[in-house]
């Protein structure tokens, strides 16, 4: 079973977006097959494919309030300019807030990331490169 302290240490090597593909790379070698991030706080609960234990990381950051009119073109613009390396995640996180993105969930066997507004709907789901 990994430990949230496991996965800190992989998430000390991100630097941008072009290091995300790497931290699932290492995380799903550690046994995490699920992660939902919460954009409001940065709350991460991260699940393992045996039994559906859970691991939680506490907030990263202050507050931030979801817009209620979700924008799937400025999320892929964040997404855009972040995978470049251009933002760091914080940055991210205010301008998927700003896009209405209440969580997205990395889904470590499907190799997606699916991005949600407050009522659950998709606003924008990617496959994540192999590295």
């Amino acid at each position: 079973m990994f430990t949230i302290e496991n996965i800190q240490a992989s998430a000390a090597k991100i630097k941008s977006g072009k290091d995300f593909p790497l931290f699932i790379k290492e995380i799903k070698e550690l046994g995490v097959k699920r992660n939902d991030v919460y954009v409001s706080n940065g709350l991460s609960i991260y699940f393992d494919g045996e039994d559906n234990a859970q691991q939680t990381s506490p907030d990263e950051y202050p507050t931030l309030t979801i817009n209620e009119e979700s924008s799937p073109g400025k999320l892929e613009h964040a997404l855009q300019v972040h995978q470049q390396g251009e933002t760091d995640y914080f940055t991210f996180c205010k301008q998927a807030a700003d896009a209405g993105v209440e969580k997205w969930v990395t889904d470590l066997e499907e190799m997606t990331c699916t991005y949600l507004d407050a009522e659950g709907n998709e606003l924008v789901k990617k496959t994540i490169p192999k590295v």
